[in-house]
């Protein structure tokens, strides 16, 4: 039985496999886990990959031809700040004892892309993403403007001044 998260760290584009980008998106993620409550370790597989990929990803899943920064497929339906426990998730458990949260998959590219536009560092903008992902995989949305949208952002702000890269 693990006693720690796994979030094993793939790419299919030259340079984001790096040791020092790994680390940054399994901090980003365990930063946000812990933020958020969650005390049983958790599996959350992150592919980093280019637009091409991506484009190809969102169009497989979600039928949209275009590339996006991030993607997002949990695993389960959690309510947004009500994190799984032993008790609520013991079901959700696989074998190993690590409760799968989903996947992400991120463009590097949007990366660079989204870091020069809005004038800050490419880890800022990896660990943004991989912050925001992981809000998602535990329940968390967006789509509309309201109390969702605003309750999802003052967590990423919060969560990414804990990592030292608050705007």
């Amino acid at each position: 039985m693990r006693k720690s998260h796994y979030i094993p760290v793939t790419a299919d584009v030259p340079g984001a496999s790096n040791e020092k980008t790994c680390a940054l998106v399994r901090k980003a993620i365990k930063t946000a886990l812990r933020m958020e409550g969650v005390t049983l370790p958790c599996e959350v597989d992150v592919l980093l990959t280019g637009d091409t990929g991506i484009r190809k990803i969102n169009m497989e899943q979600r039928k949209v031809p275009t590339p996006t920064d991030v993607l997002s497929f949990p695993e389960f339906d959690f309510t947004p700040g009500e994190p799984p426990t032993a008790e609520t998730a013991g079901d959700l458990l696989d074998f190993t004892g690590l409760l799968p949260l989903g996947d992400m998959v991120v463009s590097m590219e949007r990366v660079a892309a989204q870091a020069k536009e809005y004038g800050h560092s490419n880890r800022r903008e990896l660990a943004y993403l991989a912050v925001h992902s992981t809000l998602h995989l535990l329940g968390y949305d967006h789509l509309d403007e309201g109390p969702m949208k605003v309750q999802m952002r003052a967590r990423e702000e919060e969560i990414m001044k804990e990592l030292g890269l608050e705007r």
